[in-house]
């Protein structure tokens, strides 16, 4: 087998591992449970942090998702407070 397609095999599940802990995480703010959010958010962000050091996706789209994600977490826990 071919390093090119092997590496594109290993890539595809790690992406998806990454598309599943944010979808977990926009699950968790849809439904406004601050701190089952926050939990998701550290979960997404530590699998964004491996798969970038990995190459599976770009360091600065892995950053640019954190940060985004981090913009929702802050938004739900203003709005929690307020």
């Amino acid at each position: 087998m071919r390093q090119n397609t092997k590496r594109a095999m290993r890539n595809k599940v790690r992406k998806t591992i990454i598309k599943t802990s944010i979808r977990e995480f926009t699950d968790a703010v849809s439904s406004k449970d601050a701190a089952s959010a926050e939990t998701a958010y550290r979960k997404a962000a530590k699998v964004l942090d491996r798969f970038a050091c990995r190459h599976a996706v770009h360091p600065n789209t892995a950053a640019r998702r954190k940060s985004r994600l981090a913009r929702r977490l802050n938004a739900l826990k203003a709005g929690a407070k307020s």
